[in-house]
């Protein structure tokens, strides 16, 4: 089973983008984030068309996730995160796809630092990580993947001093993250990849794309079963390079059967 993370940062103008990589690769399973549109305007047709089945949790203009299954439709299971009623975001989608429990993630970027954005942004990888410790307890292959907006070590960045005041590679962002890698989750790209530069996202800023100036913020975090069938994990770098592409790169996990 080969699942994908991509953000790609606005469905109805990555369309394109995306048909193409379900075309090309044929995953079959692809969580999306920042969807960036409303339930009703979801592109249900088309992404059925490519042969995928869908659920999908809006939101006009901001976020938004989704959870793509070839040849069948995920089944879903929960909508939203727990803890914070009010918090109206489209940031968490699970779904189960061939008795694997899958989730499309779309974390809090945070920025600016201090402000109420990164305590938000804190909070909700609490509330995750509280979540999570559900799924584990379940014992079941299990796979949260997506755009988690944290920069884990310094080895997941072009450059430590650019990036040290961002929200994204705060002590505070990295201790969260660590805390749920610490139930006993695996993280499928350095699982596989310990040492290698692997970026996963390029700003449309500054060149950051033609000098190779990226991090790794997207990842696919195993439970026990679920790393126990992993056979490969990578980024498909090529397709950030592509016109009118994505600031980020379909990022996967491979398990077998």
């Amino acid at each position: 089973m080969r699942i994908v993370t991509y953000n790609v940062n606005g469905i109805k103008a990555r369309l394109p983008r995306l048909l193409e990589y379900l075309d090309e690769q044929k995953p079959d399973v692809v969580c999306l984030q920042e969807l960036k549109c409303a339930d009703d305007s979801f592109p249900e047709l088309e992404i059925r068309a490519a042969g995928y089945g869908a659920v999908w949790h809006g939101q006009k203009g901001f976020n938004g996730v989704a959870v793509l299954a070839r040849g069948s439709d995920p089944v879903e299971r929960t909508r939203g995160l727990a803890g914070e009623p009010e918090d109206a975001h489209s940031r968490y989608l699970e779904a189960e796809v061939n008795g694997v429990v899958i989730a499309s993630i779309y974390l809090p970027n945070g920025n600016p630092v201090p402000g109420e954005k990164f305590d938000y942004k804190l909070r909700w990888m609490e509330r995750l990580r509280t979540h999570a410790e559900g799924l584990s307890a379940e014992e079941r292959p299990v796979v949260l993947a997506g755009d988690y907006n944290v920069i884990p070590t310094d080895d997941d960045t072009f450059s430590v001093r650019a990036m040290a005041h961002d929200a994204l590679m705060q002590p505070e962002s990295r201790q969260a993250f660590r805390r749920l890698l610490y139930q006993g989750w695996t993280d499928a790209l350095r699982a596989r990849h310990p040492v290698a530069q692997l970026w996963t996202f390029w700003d449309y800023q500054a060149g950051c794309w033609q000098r190779d100036a990226g991090f790794r913020i997207d990842h696919l975090l195993l439970s026990p079963l679920a790393a126990d069938r992993l056979a490969d994990a990578g980024v498909d770098k090529s397709y950030r390079g592509r016109e009118k592409a994505s600031d980020h790169a379909p990022t996967w996990a491979v398990l077998r059967d």
